[in-house]
């Protein structure tokens, strides 16, 4: 029990730092055991200096002073782990045992997801993860820029952000579905097509304030069916050099099937991060 509230405690503290209170001043932690940088061992009796939300030193507890004026928390008995980083995350999203994708991107208000993406950002932290890259927000506008900038400024908790805005996709190759076609339904991504389409549409979210720009290259065109190519090479071609012209990172290629991971790999064998398989379910 007194191991759990100690933890429990230290990250409290550390939830507190990166929220912006405190900023400036400098937290020892004492005692600890942490990882050797250079390989698996575990190093005990170490002390942690954080100053500035940086990690300003790592040294046996027997060696130098703590710094003057530091705020001192003994753990030992824990071990520090490096800051963990979630690559492919969806705070704007909840479990689907809890509402289906469908309903969180059609009926649930944005002001409602964004409250309780405040929430899952202040957990992520609390579990270790101090850095996420939110892969797309499945119909909620462009709050990850939001959360991402209210945590950069200090004013709540949550890990450093790195967002992706709206995903590209081409037309009729993305949900919701399932309705009758008369209706024109929103889509939890951006739909594009043709390389002016294309080059718009990443534009727009980099004006917007991504950071990453997501494009499903391929899809289901109808349910029972498998994936095949949504966009041709120029369009592809196009998402690329967008974000190169603009100085921004490379897109991040959702390829479910071999054909198109080998269309994209062909047009840029070095310029995009490639992912999949996905699940059934993955967004």
């Amino acid at each position: 029990m007194t191991r759990n509230v100690l933890l429990v405690s230290l990250l409290a503290v550390l939830a507190k730092s990166a929220c912006g209170e405190d900023r400036g001043k400098i937290l020892a932690l004492t005692r600890g055991t942490v990882l050797a940088p250079e390989d698996d061992r575990l190093l005990v009796g170490q002390r942690v200096v954080i100053e500035d939300h940086c990690i300003a030193d790592v040294s046996v507890e027997s060696g130098s002073a703590v710094p003057q004026g530091a705020a001192v928390i003994d753990i030992e008995g824990l071990t520090l782990l490096p800051g963990l980083m979630d690559l492919h995350s969806h705070l704007l999203l909840h479990p689907y045992d809890e509402a289906d994708w469908n309903d969180q991107v059609l009926k649930e208000p944005l002001e409602f997801r964004t409250i309780r993406a405040v929430l899952a950002a202040k957990a992520t932290l609390e579990a270790g993860f101090t850095t996420l890259r939110d892969l797309a927000i499945e119909g909620a506008g462009f709050a990850d820029v939001a959360l991402r900038d209210a945590i950069a400024q200090g004013m709540i908790p949550g890990p450093r952000v790195f967002a992706s805005t709206k995903a590209i996709v081409a037309t009729g190759c993305y949900g919701p579905d399932g309705f009758d076609p008369r209706w024109e339904i929103p889509k939890g991504a951006q739909v594009a097509d043709g390389v002016d389409g294309v080059r718009k549409a990443v534009r727009e979210q980099i004006a917007a304030g991504a950071d990453w720009i997501k494009v499903y290259a391929d899809s289901r065109r109808r349910p029972g069916t498998s994936a095949t190519p949504t966009f041709s090479a120029e369009e592809l071609a196009a998402i690329v050099q967008e974000p190169k012209a603009l100085d921004a990172r490379s897109p991040l290629m959702r390829l479910p099937t071999k054909g198109s991971a080998a269309l994209c790999w062909r047009v840029w064998p070095q310029s995009s991060t490639i992912i999949g398989p996905p699940s059934k379910s993955s967004h």
